[in-house]
């Protein structure tokens, strides 16, 4: 059986498509969802266009599953996981962290469940405590509330990114369209 994280990276690969230059893209030229600076961060200095597939999923795999530890929330919340994977793909790991923390936060009935953590923007134990105890206390609907949250925050993002820079708009409704539900 292949592992999870397989599978998510196919999706987006599939998503993202192959090599993209588009002038209204602050990140600049890519291949298989992956930046030039990405790329070059992990060591590959060829031109964009030849990018192997291969090094964009193992970069997908290092940057953007183990590293921010969505692999670990994959144990215990498979869905939530892979949004946290798509929205730290398209944002940046630290945002859909902060999305994470801030939703618990918001989730926690003043408290009640358990405390409040810092919005750090890593996980460690004090956020993974947090989600486990939510999803002991809210039960099974938790994990897709949880994820609804999040993508509301991304949402949310997505729309003052457009307002703040009007060429961004350029991108708004595929981001709603593809990331969004």
């Amino acid at each position: 059986m292949r592992d999870n994280i397989d599978g998510l990276i196919d999706d987006l690969i599939a998503r993202e498509g192959g090599f993209v230059d588009h002038p209204a893209d602050k990140g600049g030229p890519t291949r298989w969802g992956i930046t030039q600076a990405v790329a070059r961060r992990h060591g590959y200095m060829g031109q964009m266009e030849n990018l192997p597939r291969s090094v964009a999923a193992l970069i997908y795999k290092q940057q953007y599953w183990r590293a921010p530890a969505f692999d670990q929330v994959a144990q215990i919340a498979p869905i939530l996981a892979a949004e946290l994977f798509d929205t730290g793909v398209n944002m940046g790991v630290s945002i859909a962290i902060g999305f994470l923390q801030r939703a618990l936060n918001a989730l926690n009935r003043n408290g009640a469940d358990y405390p409040d953590i810092a919005v750090d923007h890593i996980i460690g134990p004090d956020t993974m405590g947090a989600l486990e105890a939510f999803l002991v206390k809210r039960g099974q609907p938790a994990e897709g509330v949880l994820t609804k949250t999040i993508d509301a925050l991304q949402g949310a993002h997505y729309v003052r990114l457009a307002e703040a820079r009007p060429a961004q708009e350029a991108f708004l409704y595929g981001w709603i369209n593809s990331r969004i539900g």
